[in-house]
């Protein structure tokens, strides 16, 4: 039983990543390697994250990473620019960016994650 995944879908909501999207910005958690490692005895594990205002998805084994939308201004993406500094855009492309996510248990064995945007 052991060395047997649990069946329980986890959802861990975290406001910075726990993984290492873009260091140099502080994207990353430094003990990250410690949770995943614990995390990786479930067969699904959805990690909802904000912090850094954009829509990325990534996977590492039975780990899925969700980042979220800005509710209130876009930052870049990773590396482009010398900081994560708010992003202006023109007024009619602004609730195009916004957004929030949800996220549904499916069948009590996997979850669902879904974008929308404000606009």
């Amino acid at each position: 039983m052991a060395n047997q995944k649990q069946d329980t879908p986890l959802v861990v909501f975290s406001h910075i990543p726990l993984y290492d999207l873009y260091p140099k910005w502080g994207w990353a958690t430094a003990d990250s390697a410690k949770l995943l490692s614990l995390l990786s005895r479930f067969a699904s594990v959805t990690v909802l994250t904000g912090h850094i205002h954009q829509v990325i998805e990534h996977s590492e084994g039975n780990i899925r990473f969700h980042t979220a939308a800005a509710t209130a201004y876009p930052l870049p993406a990773p590396g482009h620019g010398d900081q994560p500094s708010p992003v202006k855009l023109p007024e009619n492309n602004l609730l195009a960016v916004l957004g929030f996510r949800t996220v549904e248990v499916i069948s009590g064995k996997d979850t669902r994650v879904d974008q929308y945007a404000l606009g």
